[in-house]
């Protein structure tokens, strides 16, 4: 059984998977991460091995304490994956990434595969039918957006996402969900467009916090999964196993 610590920058999403099939998944805080460690550990004693990302967030006695439950892999820009990466700074290129970019290997490996994930922030990451990770593009997400409005104007409001009723805003309020979410909406659909130009055989896959939201909205054919970068991590533990 494989443990999944995907940490974020006030909470942690533990997976448990047993070969590919995930069995368990939960949010918990940042600072309760070795506790429900040892609970799943005592819950799930074939729990041998496992891997974190951004393991900067983690205290080094956090890392310690669950080395010594089981074999741990801390995912870093010197970690075998399963892709070769053409990207221009591969030192830079985000952990979540790569671990997205690393499950369209395992589901769609002879596949031209577009990756959106549609969180904080809405990244586009490419790979070839012959597993090359090429790049892509960084945007701001949802929420962002409704922030920046609020907090780099004098005036615009804080507003909690919400499907407009129109393109055509007749309210401030109203205007905003317009230019937010089919602002958002026009741009992964005009992206997905872009590539197909080049890839027409693309497959689309989108994953995140958002992409429920977005995915019935969206006019493009996509595949919604919202454990994506968990399986992505998954699937580089196993990688590196062999």
């Amino acid at each position: 059984m494989n443990l999944i610590i995907d940490v974020g920058n006030t909470f942690v999403k533990l997976a448990i998977f047993e070969s590919e099939t995930l069995v368990f998944k939960k949010v918990v805080e940042l600072a309760d991460t070795v506790d429900e460690i040892l609970k799943l550990k005592h819950d799930y004693p074939k729990l041998t091995q496992g891997i974190v990302s951004s393991v900067g967030r983690l205290e080094n006695h956090q890392i310690a304490a669950i080395k010594k439950e089981i074999n741990l892999l801390q995912l870093d820009d010197e970690t075998h994956v399963p892709f070769k990466n053409n990207y221009d700074t591969p030192k830079t290129l985000g952990i979540d990434r790569i671990a997205l970019v690393s499950a369209s290997v395992y589901h769609y490996s002879k596949n031209n595969v577009l990756i959106i994930d549609a969180g904080t922030c809405i990244t586009f990451d490419f790979i070839t039918d012959i597993n090359v990770y090429l790049g892509g593009a960084i945007s701001p997400g949802i929420r962002m957006r409704y922030k920046a409005l609020h907090n780099l104007t004098a005036n615009l409001p804080l507003l909690k996402t919400k499907v407009p009723q129109h393109i055509l805003g007749t309210s401030t309020v109203n205007s905003i969900h317009s230019g937010v979410v089919n602002g958002v909406l026009n741009e992964i659909d005009g992206a997905i467009e872009n590539y197909k130009e080049e890839y027409p055989d693309l497959t689309v896959i989108l994953t995140g916090g958002d992409a429920k939201f977005l995915s019935k909205q969206l006019k493009s054919s996509i595949f919604a999964n919202s454990n994506f970068l968990l399986e992505g991590l998954n699937y580089i533990l196993k990688f590196n196993s062999n």
